[in-house]
């Protein structure tokens, strides 16, 4: 594995950041953070949305870069509010969607990350998948989004209740990340 590779991400949440600058560790690759603001297309497909992103920052910065989507899947809600995750967090907030599944048995959903590379040559995207399921309560202090209410199978616990290690295991990005880790390590060599 080769050490010391450094790749750029741009995203304006720090939390976002450090989450993959965990993960890329592993791997020894080293990010580095452009705080640049993101355009977003409007779609219900989260790979369309980071794809199109991502090659408008690279068209500005010129340099090799990774961004990512995600977005929270909600089976008895017809996957709402998936790519719109964001855009609900902030007018619904948590509260506005317990307030949504209030009497609803299933509370099946997943979180789902699509993550894009783009350099002179390619555009490739990775997907990554953790299924679990809506809490009934709002739980934990840690994490950002609708970690409160997620419980990822085989888990008790929010992923606002675990350490961002922990998460890790679990994580959609972290799933993500991994596959573009295998491609970009393969591809710079």
């Amino acid at each position: 594995m080769l050490k010391n590779v450094e790749i750029n991400v741009v995203t304006s949440n720090e939390h976002k950041f450090t989450e993959l600058s965990t993960i890329a560790e592993k791997f020894g690759i080293k990010l580095k953070w452009i705080k640049l603001p993101k355009f977003e297309i409007q779609s219900d497909s989260l790979e369309e949305i980071v794809r199109v992103s991502t090659i408008y920052a690279y068209n500005m910065i010129k340099e090799p870069l990774i961004m990512e989507d995600s977005g929270l899947f909600i089976e008895a809600l017809n996957n709402f509010p998936g790519p719109y995750t964001n855009y609900v967090r902030r007018t619904l907030g948590l509260e506005g969607i317990l307030k949504l599944m209030e009497g609803v048995e299933n509370r099946r959903a997943y979180f789902m990350t699509s993550l894009c590379y783009v350099d002179e040559k390619t555009v490739k995207v990775f997907n990554g998948k953790v299924y679990g399921k809506i809490s009934h309560l709002i739980r934990g202090e840690k994490g950002f989004g609708f970690d409160p209410i997620f419980i990822p199978e085989g888990e008790e616990r929010t992923f606002a209740e675990m350490e961002t290690e922990e998460k890790n295991k679990y994580s959609h990005r972290a799933r993500a990340f991994t596959e573009f880790a295998k491609f970009f390590l393969t591809y710079i060599s």
